[in-house]
């Protein structure tokens, strides 16, 4: 993988005067004069854009596929299911629940200043917000972000993935076909370019990839002060307790390493399992592959190959290098880019398969007891998800109380993320931020408070507010309280309830009454 240096390095600004530059400015510019009018602010507008790529995608599904199969060998069934309909089920599922996602929210009325004041916390869109899109599942990691970005109110600028040259050209026709061209563009950038747009001020930026380059993403971010919703990898573990199913759980592994190559964020990088079960879970895995290959020799049609070059030359040296002993698989062609599941036993802390995220079809299988597995868990950076396999409830206790990660699934796959409507994200170095249904839309929103002054009649009873002040005034404002326990945390009553003397009443911070009396006042005055 690329260094920060060597990341940084291609990321030098070109010349303003570019013709990349120059498509560039124009974009941004129309972006900031659609936001600045307010036109992707209008509920109607995005809800129309949202049916817009609905067809977009249905319209070229067949286009999308043929794209990512020159991109990456990708067999349709992977290019339908994993890229067009997770986007179109995003936006249907978007419009149903449009109207409560985005809606103004009302904080606790029993707050007499909420209640008198009609505060309202109102969901805003933060503005002209760049999305970066990632070459693994250059449709989908591409539309997704922009369905949530559209939804809140953003203006977009899309900028796909380079590396996944036939669905960037692809995306850089058609969305101008399908949206807002004022308010929505697609850019097409290189590192070197992507330098000169870094430059800019955003008011998110949404980037999917390595951690590599998302520091660099984040630096430049933050001479702006932008806020950045980075979805990144990590070295996902699979942890397989001694009590766990041999044949499912590597079934359940074998699958989610063959699906894209294992060129997915999401994949098992590696597999600790206890030592008594290691025989017979390798055993499992390699008749897995050999069902889903149609043979461990045969390269089916179906079957995504590698990248590019680059990420092929990355997984041989790192087969090379491992003092483990590949067991099953190994076949390479690097003039198709062919890399074939490959399982490597014997593989210990410190081996180059554990030097960094695999990304490919590498499995390498380390000994490891529960106490062991979560130790090494531990050892490095947050992973993006956990895989436990167990049927212990304690030792499930164990993985959620003593680890770290972006989510958890346990005897299964990836599982946490395919809920309706739970967030997905990263912690630590597999990301900041999250997404999906309406935890895309707050991603790219502000919560913005509003409150009214309180009625005129309210005066008199909050006169302690004003100048000049005594102690007796400060104490009016906000009466001395009695906690329900002492000072060594331990509850001095029989339920956890304030004492509160008078109710706050809080008006710019400082406002005190009696709560029954302004409730009643309040009532009074609204019937």
């Amino acid at each position: 993988m690329p260094t920060v240096e060597n990341c940084r390095n291609s990321l030098r600004p070109v010349s303003n005067h570019g013709r990349s530059a120059l498509i560039f400015n124009q974009a941004y510019q129309s972006v900031q004069r659609s936001f600045a009018v307010g036109t992707t602010k209008n509920k109607e507008w995005r809800r129309r854009q949202l049916k817009r790529a609905w067809w977009m995608v249905e319209d070229n599904k067949q286009r999308i596929a043929d794209a990512l199969y020159a991109d990456l060998h990708k067999h349709y069934q992977e290019a339908y299911c994993g890229d067009c309909k997770g986007v179109q089920g995003d936006i249907l599922r978007t419009l149903e629940k449009f109207d409560e996602w985005t809606k103004d929210e009302r904080p606790s009325r029993s707050d007499p200043l909420n209640f008198l004041g009609r505060t309202t916390v109102r969901k805003e869109p933060l503005g002209v917000t760049l999305i970066i899109g990632a070459w693994n599942f250059p449709i989908s990691l591409s539309l997704q972000p922009m369905v949530a970005a559209i939804a809140a109110g953003c203006a977009v600028i899309l900028k796909p993935s380079d590396m996944a040259s036939a669905c960037q050209d692809l995306l850089m026709e058609i969305i101008p076909k399908y949206m807002d061209n004022d308010a929505i563009r697609c850019v097409s950038a290189g590192p070197r370019e992507m330098g000169y747009i870094l430059e800019h001020r955003f008011d998110h930026i949404f980037y999917t990839g390595s951690p590599n380059v998302a520091k660099i993403i984040h630096a430049a971010a933050a001479k702006h002060l932008t806020p950045v919703t980075l979805e990144l990898g990590g070295q996902c573990p699979a942890i397989v307790a001694e009590s766990a199913d041999p044949d499912l759980t590597a079934k359940h592994i074998a699958v989610t390493k063959f699906m894209n190559a294992g060129q997915v964020c999401l994949n098992v990088n590696h597999v600790l399992v206890h030592p008594v079960l290691r025989d017979r879970l390798v055993a499992e895995l390699s008749r897995h592959f050999d069902i889903f290959l149609g043979g461990k020799d045969n390269k089916p049609e179906y079957y995504t190959h590698i990248i590019n070059d680059r990420n092929f030359d990355r997984l041989e040296n790192l087969l090379q290098k491992t003092s483990g002993k590949i067991v099953y698989g190994g076949q390479r062609d690097r003039t198709s880019r062919y890399f074939a599941p490959t399982i490597v036993t014997g593989v210990k802390p410190g081996d180059s398969l554990l030097s960094e995220e695999i990304f490919g079809p590498i499995l390498p299988i380390i000994d490891a007891d529960f106490d062991t597995a979560i130790s090494f868990t531990r050892s490095g950076e947050h992973p993006l998800a956990i895989y436990a396999f167990t049927t212990q409830e304690a030792d499930k206790s164990r993985i959620l109380n003593e680890t770290q990660s972006g989510g958890v699934t346990f005897n299964d796959c990836g599982l946490h993320v395919a809920g309706r409507d739970v967030p997905f994200g990263g912690v630590g170095n597999s990301g900041q931020g999250r997404y999906h249904g309406p935890h895309g839309i707050l991603t790219f929103s502000h919560l913005r408070t509003h409150t009214n002054a309180l009625p005129s009649w309210v005066e008199s009873l909050i006169a302690a507010r004003y100048p000049p002040y005594s102690v007796d005034k400060a104490h009016k404002m906000s009466p001395p309280v009695t906690p329900p326990f002492d000072r060594d945390g331990n509850d001095t009553t029989g339920r956890s309830k304030w004492t509160f003397g008078l109710g706050l009443l809080a008006l710019s911070g400082l406002v005190v009454a009696r709560q029954d009396q302004i409730i009643a006042l309040g009532s009074k005055l609204f019937n």
